[in-house]
């Protein structure tokens, strides 16, 4: 909080020591606080600290800001002053104390109203009054001292008051301002009240008038001369008279006289005297105005007479005239011919203005546009530096380095993976030998080498069960794409990015070439490639059990993005996507409901309604110079055995998109919760490191509802989880670090780098007594030449004549530039991808023109009914199959 900001509210509250204390520091210098701040929030918006004060009664507090020197007659924001706003509350005491230290009481504010109309305290409206009246009588005492020294000055200041005195008042013998000028012989103060509308025909106590006090004859003369000349120029003041005139039927009825402009008019109704300002009820007043319209009119009727007099004396001949005409008009040719030439020149000098501010905008667009050039080389240099230098390290580490640990290799290179693009990667690949296998054996305990527990055999007995299932009915699915994938050699991702600097990454259109042949909502349904584990929690009847399955399918819902290095096609709005799988017993629905940001729904539940698991996914995109990261906003939500459990998913991140081969991490903490027994299960996907010594490495641990430790979970996000006991992997992690330490005492500082080493892809470390969770299934041998996909992904997009006459027309399978990128045709999905993008971008400024908001159809948002958060949560109305009025997206 500012010191401002504490200034106000401490003169709310009126916390008087705070206020000491910060008009102590003020006086010394230690804080630059302006006294009068305004407030900026809504509860104080324009109110200054003496406002607040003033308004909650705080006489303490107002004493010292009115004795530090705060403004007593600022007005707020609708124009209050503090007295106003101590009026309006009935605060008698800081009424007196503002105006004992001489608060205006006469300030207008925004209403049109001074301090005495807001109140409704009696005692308080005569003090303010009195008060006005004090300082009203004030301003006349000004003017008559004014008036009787002849300070011209004074006098000219108080006549040009918003709210000037009263001319006509008078001092304590009845003498106005005139009269004072009249009698001490200030000439030039006695022209000036004349002027400003002074009455010359009021009389003192002693019956005298202006010219009887006048000192001398010239004195006379100059008033007498100036006030005929100031009465005839001057708008007279109109009057109405109520007064009774006789009539020869009616006799004796009461009318309005009116005196305006010289002439007397009679009214019966007083809806004609509207405009009339001042009503006379004293007899000598209305005699008065009668004498001075009468010389108004007198004087006015006697000029037009001599005017027409002067008219015909200054007749003048016809041929005088029209020289006279020439001569006015070669005058105004002359001047319009000035005024042409004027015209011209300014005109001539805008332009060349604008040419000139041309010149120099274009001068910095291409200096900006120069130093973005730059800029981006500049990057791109470092980032090579950069991998050549991680390069040089790896390659100068020691035989007993945490590289030998971990596969960090296959990020580098591999030998069986697919060959590095040139569009990708511009610094070449670095190798290993691939030597020492033996070694290699003992220090990692092959996975294949253990035999798996009995939930490892119970995964297994599931896949023969869906192979016979397959053989006994269920259709076969596709292993292949249509066509294989492109090769990305001729393009880079850098080139695409470093045009969009200061772009957001969600709205960056990128080349179909990095695209795979899905979109974002069949990569979604990628979590249910395990869905076995889902009925492997169902079967159980122990909760600790259930939730060891869960978090085996949390880890597995990410596995099938490794190597997976294409980005997946950006549904459109309204898109849907459904598969049903008989064989794994599910049925998925999805929905994009947001465009911006995007956002996609879905919503799997079991054939035998067992369970539900649905969703919404928002990726948030950070680009980091060399890598992209995506955190995939949103809660993920699976309930099962009348339980319901949430977690959110871990951070992806893309590395070396400008140099180097493309390669993805995930990384961050996951928290699985069952709401319903208090369990607890925490992830934890490990970064990489310098070295890969955590790669793709999952740690975490379930608890109870007292939050103790009941079994570790670890492994690999790529490979496989295990569990095993909290003391035996403690255990475990302490021979591990006393082995490493004697190793690298025995190697020394000074082996070989060629002795190390090399891991293998499957390079998890098991701890004896370990249970198997989970391992992932092994990708088909085409997987390198059709984008990495997984056997499952690659049944994400079949479509055949049964399945397309049942979904809808918005389901991604029908999609055109994805179902051209499968089949090889990517001259034609890149025409595709760019009409859909502009067909939506046209709805959506279509509805934007008609104050039309888009609907979603499937999901609604609302209220996740487990952990309270924002949530889009199905219709259930999908399923009744009825597509009728869906939107035209294709």
């Amino acid at each position: 909080m500012s010191n401002e900001e504490q200034f106000l509210r401490d003169a709310r509250n009126g916390n008087l020591e705070g206020i000491k204390s910060l008009l102590l520091s003020i006086s010394k210098g230690e804080a630059k606080i302006d006294i009068n701040c305004k407030g900026k929030s809504k509860s104080n918006l324009g109110w200054t600290p003496l406002h607040l004060a003033c308004y909650f009664g705080h006489t303490h507090v107002v004493e010292e800001l009115l004795k530090a020197g705060a403004e007593m007659n600022l007005p707020n924001n609708v124009g209050d002053t503090p007295l106003h706003k101590a009026a309006f509350t009935g605060r008698k005491e800081v009424v007196m104390l503002l105006l004992r230290y001489n608060a205006c009481a006469a300030v207008i504010n925004g209403t049109a109203q001074i301090p005495k109309d807001v109140t409704q305290n009696e005692e308080i409206r005569s003090m303010l009054e009195a008060a006005q009246r004090t300082e009203e009588r004030k301003l006349e005492e000004q003017l008559l001292e004014a008036a009787r020294e002849g300070t011209l000055s004074t006098l000219m200041q108080l006549l040009n008051r918003k709210k000037p005195p009263d001319l006509n008042c008078t001092d304590l013998l009845g003498n106005t301002p005139l009269h004072c000028a009249a009698y001490r012989g200030q000439k030039q103060c006695a022209l000036k009240l004349l002027q400003s509308g002074a009455n010359p025909n009021i009389k003192n106590k002693n019956d005298q008038t202006v010219f009887d006090l006048a000192s001398d004859g010239e004195i006379r003369q100059i008033l007498e001369g100036t006030m005929k000349k100031v009465c005839f120029h001057m708008n007279r003041n109109n009057f109405i008279l109520w007064c009774f005139k006789s009539s020869r039927f009616f006799g004796w009825r009461a009318h309005w006289v009116i005196l305006q402009d010289g002439q007397t008019s009679w009214t019966k109704t007083h809806a004609h005297c509207l405009n009339i300002l001042y009503v006379v009820f004293c007899p000598q007043h209305w005699l008065e105005a009668l004498e001075e319209h009468s010389a108004f009119s007198t004087h006015y009727h006697s000029q037009e007479q001599g005017s027409e007099e002067e008219e015909e004396e200054e007749a003048v001949s016809l041929s005088e005239l029209t020289n006279s005409l020439q001569v006015q008009r070669h005058r105004l040719s002359t001047s319009l011919a000035v005024s042409v030439s004027l015209f011209s020149t300014f005109l001539s000098c805008e332009v060349a203005h604008l040419e000139f501010v041309s010149q120099v905008r274009s001068q910095k667009l291409e200096q900006e546009v120069e130093k973005n050039k730059i800029l981006s080389e500049a990057l791109q240099t470092l980032a090579t530096e950069h991998h050549e230098l991680e390069q040089s390290v790896v390659k100068g580490s020691s035989p007993r380095s945490a590289l030998s640990e971990d596969e960090f290799y296959d990020v580098v290179s591999d030998s069986e993976s697919e060959p590095s693009l040139s569009g990708f990667e511009t610094v070449a690949s670095h190798s290993f030998d691939d030597e020492d296998t033996e070694e290699r054996t003992e220090l990692f305990l092959s996975t294949r080498s253990r035999p798996p527990t009995s939930m490892s055999r119970e995964g297994h007995r599931g896949e023969e069960e869906e192979e016979e299932s397959r053989q006994n009915g269920v259709r076969n699915h596709r292993t292949t794409l249509p066509a294989p994938m492109f090769s990305r050699n001729d393009f880079s991702i850098w080139s695409i990015l470093r045009k969009c600097i200061g772009m957001e990454l969600s709205k960056i259109t990128m080349p179909v070439i990095f695209n795979e042949p899905l979109s974002f909502l069949q990569r979604l349904t990628e979590y249910m490639e395990h869905t076995y584990l889902i009925h492997q929690a169902n079967a159980s009847t122990d909760s600790i059990e259930r939730m060891k399955c869960v978090a085996a399918f949390a880890v597995s819902a990410v596995a099938s993005q490794w190597e997976r290095t294409g980005k997946p096609f950006n549904p459109l709005l309204g898109e849907t996507y459904e598969l049903i799988r008989d064989d794994l017993g599910f049925r998925l629905i999805s929905e994009q409901v947001s465009h911006h940001p995007p956002v996609s729904a879905f919503h799997a539940e079991g054939l035998q309604k067992d369970f539900v698991f649905h969703g919404s996914i928002y990726p948030k995109l950070k680009f980091w110079g060399k890598s992209v990261e995506a955190e995939p906003k949103g809660v993920i939500t699976l309930e099962l055995y009348n339980e319901a459990y949430t977690w959110t998913n871990p951070t992806c991140c893309v590395h070396n998109i400008i140099v180097g081969q493309l390669w993805i991490e995930q990384y961050g903490n996951v928290e699985v919760i069952n709401h319903r027994s208090g369990e607890r299960c925490y992830l934890n996907f490990k970064p990489c490191g310098l070295f890969g010594k955590e790669l793709h490495k999952v740690e975490g641990y379930i608890t109870d509802k007292s939050k103790k430790k009941l079994c570790v979970l670890y492994g690999k996000w790529t490979e496989c989880l295990y569990m095993v006991d909290p003391a035996t992997f403690e255990e475990h992690k302490k021979n591990d670090k006393k082995a490493a330490e004697e190793k690298k005492n025995k190697s020394g500082p000074g082996a070989e780098s060629e002795d190390t080493p090399m891991p293998e892809s499957d390079s998890v470390e098991v701890i004896p007594g370990s249970q198997l969770l989970w391992r992932i299934a092994p990708r088909p041998p085409n997987s390198t030449q059709m984008y990495s996909f997984t056997t499952f992904a690659m049944q994400l997009n079949e479509l055949d004549n049964e399945m397309e006459a049942v979904i809808p027309k918005t389901d991604c399978r029908l999609r055109p530039d994805i179902r051209a990128m499968e089949n090889g045709e990517i001259d034609l999905a890149s025409e595709e991808k760019k009409r859909l993008e502009e067909k939506q971008r046209a709805a959506r400024k279509g509805r934007s023109k008609g104050d039309e908001e888009w609907k979603t159809r499937w999901f609604q948002q609302g209220s996740n009914p487990h952990n309270g958060a924002q949530d889009w949560l199905f219709s259930s109305r999908y399923w009744d199959r009825n597509y009728s009025q869906l939107p035209d997206i294709y």
